[in-house]
């Protein structure tokens, strides 16, 4: 049962560490909405965190589906399954000169996202709290 609590506190920081890169691009993209930065700059910023983002997404879902938590799989699948898509497509990095014209659904996305990893990382919550309970 100890492993079955270090899966859950792993997902539990694999998933903070993807909201504050959902947090992150978001205020890149602020940023370039309020001029406080250029297109450049937002552009390779985001850009940077793509890659890690989609890694981690894989891990924690590689990690689920590994010790047999097939709920908590089928949760996250969906937005695993958008990342490679993006990815196998050549569209998950930003284009600096397409950036302005796409400001608005880039910020949808991000938040469509960030609530999507909100509501995963309730269940997670939950299911590190039953777990700790389950081994009393």
């Amino acid at each position: 049962m100890e492993g079955d609590l270090f899966l859950w506190l792993l997902a539990f920081f694999l998933l903070i560490a993807l909201l504050g890169l959902m947090v992150y691009q978001l205020m890149c993209l602020v940023d370039l909405e309020f001029d406080y930065i250029n297109p450049y700059d937002s552009a390779s910023q985001i850009n940077r965190v793509i890659l890690p983002e989609f890694i981690i997404q894989g891990i924690l879902s590689l990690s689920f589906l590994l010790s047999g938590h097939w709920v908590m799989f089928l949760i996250c699948s969906p937005y695993l399954y958008y990342s490679v898509r993006l990815y196998m497509l050549k569209q998950h990095l930003i284009d600096v000169t397409e950036i302005f014209n796409l400001l608005k659904r880039e910020k949808k996305r991000r938040l469509f996202k960030l609530l999507y990893l909100f509501i995963v990382l309730v269940s997670t919550i939950f299911g590190m709290v039953f777990s700790v309970l389950d081994d009393d």
